[in-house]
């Protein structure tokens, strides 16, 4: 029986009731006495209660949908409402849950294109700083050694003061491309490219100490790159919001595949709304399928983890 039929049916019968109670014995006097009044309020409270009881149950399943509807996160995939309910009630949530999966993959694909081209673009500018500034500094690094060599003390000290500082901003320029295009992932693996992370990061007051198990499983580029990237935009979130005085990067493996952790002893993340770089870590670990949470540690600051399955078709 459709939803239309359902709902007339109901207040149908409220009405059948409540005219059989006319027509029957009951009788109203002019004036109206106490009993009689008493006899017509109780007769309409018992209509109106039984009539919200049996909407209630009917609109049930639209009240669970409406919920659902509202606590949809695309980042954050979760059980989809059972479609129960009537026939019209169960075709809507059936629709409502081919919709989800339909946007959950379309969101997917042009996650995974918009990632794609980031790194792709990221290799090209780290290219560049390495290849054109770099030499071009490497150059001048040269040329100010050449001329310093055979310049009087006092402006040969000016020269070697230029020479440090071009030597140390050639020295910055290396580390961001190390950052963008992480060659060492592509060459050394996950571990070292960890390693070399841990040693990178750098704030005032912060030490960053890594757990990094020998036995881990084999991964397939997309997900170390996915860990890696993980990794960095945790361990930068702690350098430069956090506060912290110690941070600890933890990778070992699991029962179902490997699990990263960033903890630190900031101040944590409070009611901050999220931003762009935890939205595109979420992203990454949709696109390997693994899980991720974000939320206080167990003695203070932030924790981040990475719970990644490797199994058939996700190496």
């Amino acid at each position: 029986m459709s939803l239309f039929w359902r709902l007339f049916l109901l207040n149908a019968l409220v009405l059948i009731v409540a005219t059989a109670l006319l027509l029957g014995p009951v009788t109203v006097s002019t004036p109206v006495l106490l009993t009689e009044v008493a006899v017509l309020v109780a007769g309409l409270a018992a209509m109106l209660v039984a009539d919200a009881v049996l909407l209630r149950i009917a609109l049930a399943p639209l009240q669970r949908l409406t919920r659902a509807m509202t606590t949809t996160d695309l980042l954050r995939p979760g059980p989809r409402p059972e479609a129960g309910g009537q026939r019209e009630i169960a075709e809507l949530i059936t629709t409502f849950n081919t919709m989800l999966d339909r946007l959950e993959a379309e969101r997917a694909t042009s996650a995974a294109r918009a990632l794609a081209a980031q790194e792709a673009e990221r290799r090209r500018i780290a290219q560049e700083l390495h290849d054109e500034i770099g030499q071009t500094l490497t150059a001048v690094l040269l040329e100010l050694k050449r001329v310093a060599d055979h310049a009087l003390p006092p402006v040969g000290d000016e020269l070697r003061q230029a020479q440090e500082t071009t030597r140390a901003s050639l020295d910055e320029i290396r580390r961001i491309a190390r950052r963008l295009r992480p060659g060492v992932l592509e060459e050394l693996g996950l571990a070292s490219a960890l390693k070399a992370l841990t040693t990178e990061i750098s704030a005032p007051g912060l030490t960053v100490h890594r757990h990094i198990a020998g036995d881990l499983p084999p991964m397939g580029q997309d997900t170390e790159l996915v860990v890696y990237r993980v990794a960095q935009e945790s361990l930068t979130n702690t350098a430069r919001h956090s506060g912290a005085r110690r941070a600890d990067l933890t990778l070992h493996r699991t029962a179902t595949g490997v699990e990263l952790r960033v903890r630190d002893d900031g101040h944590g993340l409070g009611r901050a709304a999220e931003g762009s770089g935890i939205r595109g870590m979420r992203e990454r670990a949709l696109l390997i399928g693994a899980d991720l949470t974000l939320g206080p540690g167990a003695h203070g600051g932030t924790e981040v983890r990475l719970t990644v399955p490797i199994g058939e078709g996700r190496t």
